[in-house]
């Protein structure tokens, strides 16, 4: 049983906010990077959208001190979790999430921390996407580099942080050795683990989905498209396509709804791969799973991200905006499926207007 299952008028009281939601985000230090930085954009827009609304929402960061949380949550009905890093490290944000429940004892928005940990977890991930016989991308890992492979191109990424830390065009190569080096390199630089997965050269898809009545609805599929895009260069979403929007990769990486209705089949397909994902890794709330085809045109899984984007401008929003939901609503939908304790063994599920 839900939270709230009726919005929009969820236990509204004449003359009062309909709900309290303490939005907790990442402690950002003063000039943090801009997929940092980012978080605050979507902690500020979502209050926004609930004060307009008539609920009561205000901002907090995420400290790891029980009586502290306890104390901001005292007045709050859900918390709205936007906490993707703790001090520094993406991984560590399911660590947030399992406070939570154990402090706060309020609905929470968002998936599970046990969910948070293995989709956190890019290589395990994959194990487990293997393991269920769910198509993924082959993949080798420091330090015995089992089944990497000389014929075939690879991407090198963080095996535990987000946002396309590292990512750029030297990121795509072929050779065991230029690999090595260059997780080598990027673990120098950036700290963590790196690995490398096998690059696919196929069209790219992002599959949003939002809990509803229990249910993960798809929403329209977005295709990424590489426009007017150099030949030579690797077709990814790297860290400037993201985060730099003044630069070439970010204006001519353009989302494409349009391709669906002219491929039911290719539609159905994702639609699937997504769901399954959902079920496997025990997602709530919402969510994005990121997928691109093989030469052939079948869809593998790349990554399956439970704390996708929230600003207006990001993809969640624009596949929500699709479906007909304005941004206040997708974000009501999403406060409306937040757990209580005794509904999830540590963190809600969230995801209606």
């Amino acid at each position: 049983m839900r939270f709230c299952a009726g919005i929009p008028n969820c236990g509204r009281v004449p003359g009062r906010p309909e709900m309290r939601v303490l939005i907790l985000h990442s402690d950002i230090a003063p000039g943090a990077p801009p997929d940092e930085q980012d978080t605050l954009v979507q902690a500020n827009a979502i209050a926004t959208a609930l004060n307009g609304r008539g609920h009561r929402a205000v901002t907090a960061p995420f400290v790891a001190d029980p009586a502290r949380l306890a104390a901001l949550a005292a007045e709050a009905d859900v918390l709205f979790n936007l906490v993707e890093s703790v001090d520094g490290s993406g991984f560590k944000a399911a660590e947030a999430a399992a406070l939570f429940f154990s402090t706060l004892g309020i609905p929470c928005t968002g998936s599970p921390a046990s969910a948070l940990v293995l989709t956190g977890d890019k290589p395990e991930s994959k194990r487990r996407l293997a393991a269920a016989g769910l198509a993924t991308p082959a993949w080798a890992m420091p330090p015995d580099w089992q089944g990497l492979r000389d014929d075939l191109p690879y991407i090198v990424k963080s095996a535990r942080e987000d946002a396309s830390i590292g990512l750029d065009d030297g990121a795509v190569l072929t050779g065991r050795g230029a690999i090595i080096a260059r997780a080598a390199a990027s673990a120098a630089a950036y700290g963590g683990l790196w690995f490398a997965e096998e690059y696919l050269t196929g069209r790219e898809f992002n599959v949003a989905l939002l809990d509803e009545a229990g249910v993960p609805i798809v929403l329209p599929i977005a295709e990424m498209r590489f426009a007017d895009w150099p030949s030579d260069r690797p077709r990814i979403v790297g860290y400037r396509a993201k985060w730099d929007e003044a630069s070439f990769e970010a204006r001519k990486t353009v989302r494409d709804f349009s391709w669906a209705s002219r491929e039911p089949e290719l539609n159905a397909a994702l639609h699937a791969l997504a769901t399954q994902a959902w079920a496997l890794f025990g997602l709530g709330g919402y969510a994005r799973v990121d997928l691109r085809c093989r030469a052939d045109g079948t869809p593998t899984i790349l990554e399956v991200n439970t704390n996708p984007c929230l600003s207006p401008d990001a993809g969640f929003a624009a596949a929500a905006e699709q479906q007909g939901y304005a941004y206040a609503g997708l974000v009501e939908r999403v406060v409306a499926a937040a757990h209580t304790p005794a509904q999830s063994a540590v963190c809600g599920r969230s995801g209606t207007d």
